[in-house]
């Protein structure tokens, strides 16, 4: 398989504690890596590094063997990286459909022509990706009147409209109900895999983690303590120890069989 993201050694520190300590792993074309780990294992810090949110202290980021290290957001997102994020972020006083249209407008480099001609612009690539989303239905509503399930996956539109070869989603359900949870990862691994779109996301929900990742990370305190596919994982002897624990146990295994 090709990589789309290759990750090499990264390191951080805070002054005299170490957040993420010489991790390394890689990211395949049209699969889903999950980074998890207890809190305050390095998941966040490890997860800005590679989208330019944090300078790493050490180690590298390839995004499609270029080298991408330590470069801010804007020119990352430039380069195929899109991001969701743990609280979602909509322009609350636009439509649905203003907000993709945006975000085609800025993907496209098409700002000039703002005013007047903005809701011209893109108005049925944005109703094919809300289409696409299930909240089609909702475009002419304001984002601040939504449901947050519903904000979720308008998000997920706008990360889609620039039409990323990686994305990247920061505890993708977070906040959001039992049901939501399921169906909007279940709907976000289906897309990205008709879309050959590459996926590093951080989760505490092991059942969305071990239903749709290909890959884990398992980190503690800053240090990588397994790597593989979910089975491989939930039978780790030190992964149970630190961090699935009996009740984790059997929820990965819920997951897993769900998914099988």
């Amino acid at each position: 398989m090709t990589a789309v993201l290759e990750v090499d050694d990264l390191r951080k520190a805070f002054g005299g504690v170490v957040a993420v300590d010489r991790v390394s792993f890689t990211v395949e074309a049209g699969k889903l890596f999950a980074i998890i780990g207890p809190n305050g294992a390095g998941k966040s810090t490890c997860f800005n590094m590679v989208g330019g949110q944090l300078p790493p202290d050490a180690g590298r980021v390839r995004l499609g063997g270029e080298d991408i290290t330590g470069l801010p957001p804007r020119r990352i997102w430039r380069l195929g990286v899109g991001r969701t994020f743990q609280v979602a972020a909509t322009f609350t006083a636009m439509t649905v459909v203003e907000n993709v249209q945006m975000a085609f407008i800025s993907h496209r480099r098409r700002l000039r022509a703002l005013i007047p001609a903005a809701r011209r612009l893109y108005r049925d690539e944005a109703m094919a990706v809300l289409e696409r989303v299930g909240v089609a239905d909702q475009a002419e509503r304001q984002c601040g009147l939504l449901a947050y399930g519903d904000i979720k996956r308008v998000e997920l539109a706008i990360a889609l409209a620039h039409e990323p070869r990686l994305l990247l989603m920061d505890e993708p359900t977070a906040g959001m109900a039992a049901r939501e949870r399921i169906d909007l990862m279940a709907l976000t691994a289906e897309i990205v895999r008709e879309r050959g779109i590459s996926v590093l996301f951080t989760e505490h929900d092991m059942d969305v983690v071990f239903a749709h990742a290909d890959t884990l990370l398992v980190l503690d305190r800053g240090r990588t303590v397994a790597t593989g596919t979910p089975q491989e994982v939930r039978e780790n002897p030190e992964v149970q120890r630190i961090y699935l624990g009996g009740a984790g146990v059997a929820a990965a295994q819920r997951a897993m069989e769900a998914r099988a």
